[in-house]
């Protein structure tokens, strides 16, 4: 298995980015089950952050800890800068959690539900139907506002669970698989509200079993596998740590194509197709290195293309399971 990739997040101007959550050593038993074996986070802040494994890893367990629903066996953390041991309602007056599970009440309206978080805030009234307005009208859920929300779609509910944990307001949200059931119109709607979030300078802690999902959204993804980070970076760096990554030149003319193929003896050749397949992971250095090479032998390829290893590939070879996360159905 290779070794885990962990590359700092840096400003622009060469500082370290403020983490809107850090872990050192975060440790979970139930019993004799490890859950979580010493793992190690840091999330800058206005980042999507993705956490991945199987089923049972204990991504659940990591977000009951950093939101405070649960304590640590061992370790330290922080959220919004506030410990999570010492000073959890500082944690929880900074952050907003939707679980895989919505909280919303089917017994009364969505208008309802909102202004019940609004109480729960310690909002006056005025204020409370301020925020749930504005967050109806942004999440699309005006029309809707006054009927029950057990007539709501799975979408729908999902919109206003998200909708009722900005109530207060929060700078980080943990969302503990926020698409599960939906169908894949709602999926790519909530894409697009957890983009807004971000752009808004939210930083968003995201679990999911889906890792279309992750690709498409995360700054920053996490393979969690037997209790333990197997790997961290972005989705390219994580793609690039598997074997397979290649650069397939084709060509038209036969003789280009001999010429090449002479050259290149690491290539894989296809006689048929007129293609070579040379190993490489990708990066720009090398795509430039294989370009200068083609310009200096005189050698044009009529199509290049770089292929790299995706997240499925990744998930498998860092956790050995055959506990497939979900693919979006399309």
């Amino acid at each position: 298995m290779p070794s885990p990739v962990m590359p700092t997040s840096r400003r622009a101007d060469g500082g370290a980015q403020p983490a809107a959550v850090s872990a050192t050593g975060l440790r979970k038993s139930y019993g004799d089950k490890t859950v979580l074996d010493g793992i190690d986070l840091r999330i800058p802040a206005g980042s999507i952050f993705a956490l991945l494994g199987p089923n049972g890893a204990g991504k659940t367990t990591a977000v009951k800890i950093l939101s405070t629903l649960i304590s640590a066996d061992g370790g330290e953390a922080q959220v919004a800068g506030h410990d999570v041991a010492t000073s959890p309602h500082g944690v929880r007056s900074a952050i907003g959690v939707t679980g895989q599970f919505s909280a919303v009440d089917g017994l009364i309206t969505g208008e309802e539900n909102m202004l019940l978080m609004a109480e729960l805030h310690h909002m006056s009234k005025s204020e409370g139907r301020r925020v749930a307005a504005e967050l109806l009208e942004r999440f699309d859920l005006v029309e809707a506002a006054k009927k029950p929300a057990s007539t709501y779609s799975g979408g729908m509910k999902r919109r206003l669970d998200i909708a009722m944990t900005l109530v207060g307001g929060p700078r980080i949200i943990f969302l503990d698989e926020p698409t599960t059931g939906l169908d894949p119109r709602s999926r790519h709607n909530m894409w697009g509200i957890i983009r807004e979030l971000v752009s808004d300078g939210v930083t968003v802690f995201l679990t999911t079993q889906y890792l279309e999902e992750a690709d498409e959204l995360a700054d920053r993804i996490a393979v969690l596998n037997d209790g333990k980070i197997a790997a961290e970076g972005s989705a390219d760096e994580l793609k690039r740590l598997i074997p397979g990554g290649h650069v397939r030149l084709r060509f038209t003319d036969p003789a280009a194509y001999q010429s090449a193929a002479g050259a290149l003896r690491e290539a894989t050749r296809d006689d048929e197709a007129l293609s070579l397949q040379i190993p490489s992971d990708g990066t720009q250095r090398e795509l430039r290195s294989i370009l200068d090479w083609l310009d200096t032998a005189g050698i044009e390829a009529d199509e290049l293309t770089v292929h790299t290893p995706d997240l499925d590939d990744v998930f498998f070879a860092l956790t050995g399971s055959t506990d497939k996360p979900k693919e979006a159905v399309r």
